[in-house]
């Protein structure tokens, strides 16, 4: 029975390791978050582009050049809501919302299912859009730059003196790397997940002082959060009020997007934004982990909300009543790349199937992922809330509306049978792993009888009983090294990957369970020999 423990232990550690890597490497996983996360996106999956990337020349020929309006769209709204049901159907989402634009006319703008909390999702229900939420913060810095209060190409510290890390190196960070992600700073040298988290914008921008360059300020793109969370302490600074209530004084306010907010932590989520995760296949509803998402990942906003964003963004600025938020030339540069790759300001770009360019962004929080896409050569827009960030999600079903609307063929929607069949398959192994266990504690005194005169290879071979253990508490830093440096906190892994995460809390119990059981079965062993020689 020892070395069928032993065996489970083993396997438990070699598993762990291949599925921590699986859950990195599948398209259909939920990412490193936003908040806010994400590992997103802010997330690795933020500006995941269905047609693969595209130049910044190619991702700036459709702007201008959407419809008019919408009354003559070649998608009508029962398409969308076809292709949203039998997404439904497959994915067993609990709840999505969805909003699909062409020019200044909605096609089609709705919710559906549940919250997490058992109300219906309709097109007014407010739900977090993540990382989506950076195109947001870009507007606002662009705003200021169009009232001349700064320029993008300013230094950070002019306008915001208490943006002071140590490193000499940050002095030249610039207001528009922060917006397209060539700031230099990173998750390797920021821990902005895995650390204190903050209240406020002020105390995030504090916390910083020890921020750690990865690179010089525009030597390359490194997607980090908290350039974000700086930059919307930037705007609040400036501006002199707090930044929830500039979006809704400059941007929530003037586009009529009446039940749209934002949020800092996951404490501030109401309860329509929370959302799910999914255990072999089903989807539980579960508190977003702590985490601060200001400027970074905080905007809440509905189905409605999003086609009235879609419409400014495809109409050079202007809302369909024709106020403006932002000029033509403000929003053809928030959607132009930088030199450093295929993000822009708060976007990211690329082309569709049929090589359309692509305008995009999408963002993970740990029990919910969103998504939205803009098509400048046919002026559709396309946005998507879905309260579940495991199996598919808001990305999945946002690029089968792109392919919609691009007038290619919409495949079949992923199933998250695949992932559930993995979670019976590692809650089967926990439940192995936990039988082979009791059975090691009850046989720890043969075991220790066999190996009396051999007790330093007894030592030897109960050591990979402590792996699992080790394994589990260290499990959050795997994840980051294979996410090439992305800070992951610890709680975040059982929301990335419940089942996997039971089946390591099990094995590192069970592998404890037995090593206490034959080190105390070895110490009464030794004690009556030592009685027995005495006597």
């Amino acid at each position: 029975m020892s070395t069928m423990v032993s065996w489970v232990q083993r396997t438990a550690v070699i598993g762990a390791v291949v599925l921590v890597s699986g859950v990195v490497a599948a398209p259909g996983g939920a990412a490193v978050n936003d908040v806010g996360a994400g590992p997103e996106a802010g997330s690795a999956t933020d500006g995941a582009t269905p047609g693969g990337p595209a130049t910044g020349e190619a991702a700036a020929a459709g702007e201008g050049a959407a419809a008019d309006g919408g009354g003559d769209a070649a998608v009508t709204a029962e398409e969308v809501a076809a292709v949203v049901d039998d997404f439904r159907r497959t994915s067993r989402v609990p709840g999505v919302a969805v909003a699909v634009t062409h020019g200044t006319g909605v096609v089609h703008a709705d919710g559906y299912g549940r919250t997490a909390d058992g109300a219906e999702v309709t097109g007014r229900t407010t739900m977090a859009v993540a990382s989506v939420s950076k195109s947001f913060t870009a507007l606002t810095v662009l705003q200021l730059a169009e009232e001349g209060a700064l320029d993008l190409d300013d230094p950070v510290r002019e306008h915001l003196p208490e943006f002071a890390p140590d490193d000499p190196r940050t002095r030249d960070i610039t207001v528009r790397q922060l917006l397209d992600q060539t700031s230099g700073l990173s998750d390797t040298g920021f821990a902005a997940f895995s650390g204190p988290q903050p209240e406020t914008l002020r105390e995030r921008v504090a916390q910083m002082r020890t921020a750690v360059p990865a690179a010089a300020p525009g030597e390359r793109y490194e997607y980090h959060n908290p350039n974000y969370q700086v930059a919307a302490r930037l705007v609040e600074v400036v501006r002199g009020e707090p930044f929830a209530d500039v979006l809704a004084e400059h941007v929530f306010g003037p586009l009529g997007m009446a039940d749209s907010g934002a949020a800092d932590t996951a404490d501030d989520l109401p309860p329509s934004a929370r959302g799910h995760v999914r255990v072999a296949g089903i989807p539980l509803a579960a508190p977003e982990p702590p985490a601060f998402g200001g400027g970074s990942g905080g905007v809440l906003s509905t189905a409605e909300d999003m086609a009235a964003w879609l419409i400014a963004q495809n109409n050079g600025g202007a809302a369909a009543d024709g106020a403006r938020v932002l000029s033509e030339e403000g929003i053809a540069a928030s959607h132009t790349p930088s030199d450093a790759g295929s993000y822009a300001l708060g976007w990211d770009t690329g082309t569709t199937a049929s090589g359309a360019p692509l305008v995009e962004h999408g963002g993970d929080l740990f029990t919910s992922t969103a998504y939205q896409a803009l098509l400048p050569a046919s002026g559709y827009g396309v946005a998507v809330m879905v309260n579940t960030a495991s199996g598919p999600d808001a990305h999945a079903l946002g690029a089968l509306l792109v392919d919609l609307v691009d007038g290619a063929d919409v495949p079949a929607p992923p199933s998250p049978w695949g992932g559930a069949a993995v979670d019976a398959a590692l809650l089967v192994a926990a439940a192995g792993s936990a039988a082979a266990a009791g059975l090691g504690v009850r046989r720890a005194a043969g075991w220790a009888r066999r190996r009396a005169g051999r007790p330093w290879w007894a030592a030897v071979r109960s050591l990979p009983l402590a792996a699992p253990a080790v394994l589990f508490g260290s499990v959050h830093l795997v994840m980051g090294a294979l996410y090439r440096g992305r800070d992951v906190a610890w709680i975040q892994m059982a929301y990335l990957a419940p089942a996997f995460m039971l089946l390591l809390g099990v094995a590192a119990l069970s592998g404890a369970a037995v090593l206490a059981a034959r080190t105390a079965a070895v110490t009464r062993l030794r004690r009556t020999s030592r009685r027995t020689a005495e006597g």
